[in-house]
This record gives C-alpha cells, structure tokens and sequence, in this order.
C-alpha cells in the first residue's frame, strides 16, 4: 500500500514540475521528442510510398528520354575565331610591357637600311640608263690590298668621259678601312716622277699613257703605297652627284674672288654653290698659289661635302644621289666593299684626315725639256709621311 502511495506521490510531484514550466517550453520539448523520435509507419504505408516514388522516377525518365529524341545532337568541333576577343576578367591583372627600346632601335635601322638598298637602286637604274651621259667602261685594274690589310681607293678626276685620254686633273687615295677616320692622301699632279715603262714625266700623264692602273703601279713605285680599287669621276659626274645630293647647294666659304679661266666668276666668302660652280671653284689655279691652293681647295671642297651629311634631309636623299653617281661612275669598287664598309663610310660625316703631297720641305721647282715647270720631290721623304699617316 504504501509503495502504490510513493507512486501516486511521484507522479503528481513531476505534474506540478511540468505546470510551472512556460507553455513555450514544454512546446519546444514536445517537438524535439518527435524529431528524436519520428513516428514508425506501418508496412503498407511505407509500400505505397516505395510505388509513388519508383512511378515518379520513371515518368521523369521519360520525359527526358523524349526530349532528347525531338533534338539532334550533332557534336562540331569547336573553332576559336582569332579575332574574337577573350572576355576579360576584372580580378586578373595583367603585367604591363615593358618598352624594348632596343628592339626599336633595332627596327629603325632595319627599316633605314631597306630604304637605302632601295634608293641606291633606283638611283643607279636611273644613272645607267640615262640617255643624256655617254656610256663609260671600266678599266683594267690590277689592284692589290696594303701589307697591313687595308683597301685603298685610288680617285682620280678627269675632262674627259673616255677611259684613257687627256691628263688626270685630280689624284687621291681614299682609305676608310683603316684606324680611326676616313684618310685622303691628295698627290700634286705636277710631281716629277718615274712613270713605269714611260720614263720621268709630271705625274697627271701617267693617266693618259696607261690609264688608273698605270697611274696605280706610279704611287706603288714613288711613294710605296698601294690601291686595291679605283674610281673615276669626270667632270659632268661630279656635277650632276652633288645636285642630286644638295639640291639647295653645297654650303662653302671661297676663298678669294675668282674669274680666270671659269665660265662664271666666284666671289669670296660663305655662299651655296650648285655642282658646276663647285667645280669651277675646285678647279680653279690661276693664281700665285698655283697647283697648291688648287689642292687645297680640293681637300675643302671633299670635307665641306662630307660634313653636310650630316642633314636628316641630305642622309635620306643620300643612298639614291650615291646609286645616281655609282651608275655614272668607271669603277671596279663591288657593292660588297660598300655594304660591308658602310659604318667606315658613315664615319666620314664627323670629318676626313687629310695629307697632301709633297710635304713641306720636301720639293722644289725644276724646269725640264719633256715636261715644262715642274716640282722635284724627294719620293723616300714622301714615301714615309704616306706610311705613318695611313698607319696612325
């Protein structure tokens, strides 16, 4: 009896428990004593169910399956368009160029390069085909490289377009393949010399009894230097390639007034002269300075050239006023030596050593039966100022 009371006693203490919670609480209770424990369905129920969801499946398939049939699937491959932009993304950042300005450097002398192949091309087509200047052969030139390796030019200047008559007016050698700047030798066409096979002659009639290479093997045998090409300008050359060249004329400061044997006269002072005047101010000795001065003005004449080049304008007119010359030209120089040579070239813009024979103190006037005034020159003197002016 009294263990049926504790019971009863127990059972009322936990209903007393339960009214003082609040209404919300024991809610709250009653629904996690459901989710821990979900009530059990019997057989059938959990049949049914198994039926509606396999049914459900399966008409779902279908449907699938029948959409499937109403497309075709053709499978292309994909082709990337290459100029279809990628869409750009905005968190990535891409790392910004740097400027080559070595590649661009680069480019630039590419493209100078390719215009000048170009441009002395046509001026050289130009040249040869000009109807207007006799044809010019070239000579036979039996040339020869220096000891030390470098190629000299032999210039020589004539009057006359023909290969071997008439004196030379003017004689240089030209080395821009040696140390330092381009060097001019420049030889005083009134030397007396020995003339191989001829005898002792003035210098200028080495030309016109053998033409450039007997003129080559007289400085070979005078002053012991050596020419491996030569070019020859006449006078209708040398004007039509500094008109080319400057067409606004070639900057100069004359030296003197000059009107003796030139078809115009010459004032003296800073002035532009076109090609024909240069050259009658080139010529030009009619004075008490004689062969010298004329000289002189010759060296002046080839520096005022040169140091003009320097013109943005006067460079891109250059290659096609050197092809117009090189078309007009007798010369057994090949484009290899120029191409090749081009920087040496190049370096004549910033100035030409110059020497001109003979020396001082090594000369001195002569009268002679076959050749009229002419200067007597110590050649051994001569010889060596040549050697240590080319070597330097």
């Amino acid at each position: 009896m009294s263990s049926r009371m504790d019971k009863y006693k127990k059972i009322h203490e936990e209903s007393q428990k339960e009214e003082k919670q609040p209404f919300g609480f024991r809610r709250e209770i009653k629904k996690k004593e459901q989710a821990a424990n979900p009530p059990v369905k019997n057989q059938e129920e959990l049949l049914d169910q198994e039926s509606e969801s396999a049914e459900h499946f399966y008409y779902e398939d279908q449907s699938s399956n029948s959409n499937k049939k109403k497309r075709f699937n053709l499978n292309f491959p994909r082709v990337h368009s290459p100029f279809k932009r990628k869409a750009k993304n905005p968190d990535e950042q891409k790392p910004k160029r740097k400027r080559s300005w070595k590649k661009i450097f680069l480019t630039i002398l590419v493209a100078l390069f390719a215009y000048s192949i170009v441009a002395f091309g046509v001026g050289n087509f130009a040249a040869k085909h000009d109807s207007s200047m006799p044809a010019i052969e070239t000579q036979e030139f039996s040339g020869a490289a220096s000891d030390d390796g470098t190629k000299n030019i032999l210039l020589l200047g004539s009057d006359t377009r023909d290969n071997v008559s008439g004196r030379s007016d003017s004689m240089m050698v030209l080395q821009v393949d040696g140390k330092g700047k381009p060097k001019l030798v420049s030889f005083m066409r009134d030397m007396y010399v020995d003339i191989p096979g001829v005898g002792q002659n003035k210098l200028n009639a080495a030309y016109a009894y053998g033409g450039a290479d007997l003129v080559r093997q007289t400085l070979k045998e005078n002053f012991g230097i050596d020419c491996r090409y030569y070019a020859m300008v006449d006078f209708q050359t040398f004007e039509r390639g500094v008109d080319a060249l400057f067409p606004n004329g070639v900057k100069i400061d004359a030296e003197k007034d000059m009107s003796s044997y030139i078809d115009e006269p010459i004032s003296k002072g800073e002035q532009r002269m076109n090609g024909h005047t240069l050259l009658n101010y080139a010529r030009f000795r009619m004075d008490e300075e004689g062969d010298f001065g004329r000289v002189r003005r010759q060296q002046q004449v080839m520096t005022s050239v040169f140091s003009q080049l320097k013109n943005p304008l006067v460079l891109l007119r250059g290659p096609y006023a050197a092809g117009k010359i090189w078309g007009y030209l007798s010369s057994d120089i090949p484009n290899t030596f120029i191409l090749g040579n081009l920087f040496n070239f190049a370096k004549a813009v910033g100035g030409i050593e110059r020497l001109t024979l003979p020396i001082d103190g090594s000369w001195s006037y002569i009268d002679t039966d076959n050749a009229g005034s002419a200067l007597a020159v110590d050649t051994s003197q001569n010889a060596q100022a040549v050697k240590e002016f080319l070597a330097k």
